[in-house]
């Protein structure tokens, strides 16, 4: 009997699975006090390294009531509050910070971009701070630039940092390197990897040169 052999044209690549659907609305059951408690009462407890059932003993808390909490599903009363504050070593405040905390954001109009000389910047690479959200809940800081490159700038392929960074190529090409591998970059081309390998542009094909620049890493 014959055997097929499978069309490697027809094999897809298998596609990464992500935990985070970021298309997803909370629900309005999500946007309430309780749920807020809950997650703070789970991170705090998370953050010194306790169960749930390490917590029911220290607090004489019962393990399905503590679940309820952590779930959102009960609110607790004061009493309740002062006994995992006391557990926790944190004031009674501290619970409610994540539901009055204000998200931030921020619109920057063409042209309206911050000119800078971030640390590390050579001669004539041209850094357009578009927006900055200091100390946050996610525990990460983001840096988007816009990077200009003309005649007058440097090649450079010896920066390293903290963090992870992102190039998007919007006008001109470069040849960029990262490690030990150089990449050419033409407009729509994009770029990702860790920025603790020394990374840069080292041949500057097309000039003037444009690309994105979004670095995260963790906060301090």
């Amino acid at each position: 009997m014959d055997q097929k052999t499978p069309d490697s044209g027809a094999v897809q690549r298998a596609k990464p699975a992500f935990d985070q659907d970021p298309h997803r609305v909370r629900e309005l059951s999500e946007r309430n006090l309780e749920m807020a408690i809950g997650r703070a009462v789970k991170a705090f407890r998370r953050q010194q390294g306790m169960t749930v059932a390490d917590l029911a003993g220290v607090t004489g808390l019962s393990i399905g009531m503590l679940s309820k909490i952590e779930n959102g599903i009960t609110s607790p009363s004061l009493t309740t509050l002062q006994i995992l504050s006391h557990a926790f070593s944190t004031p009674i405040t501290s619970f409610f910070r994540d539901f009055e905390e204000r998200r931030e954001v921020q619109h920057v109009k063409a042209g309206d971009h911050i000119e800078i000389e971030r640390r590390g910047t050579r001669a004539g690479h041209q850094y357009h701070l578009l927006g900055h959200i200091g100390s946050n809940d996610s525990g990460v800081l983001v840096e988007p630039y816009l990077i200009t490159l003309t005649t007058e700038s440097d090649v450079f392929p010896a920066f390293q940092h903290d963090g992870l960074e992102l190039l998007y190529m919007l006008e001109g090409e470069v040849t960029y390197r990262h490690g030990d591998q150089l990449f050419h970059l033409e407009p729509g081309d994009s770029l990702f990897f860790d920025a603790d390998a020394q990374h840069g542009p080292e041949i500057l094909v097309k000039l003037p040169a444009r690309y994105l620049s979004i670095i995260s890493y963790k906060q301090a």
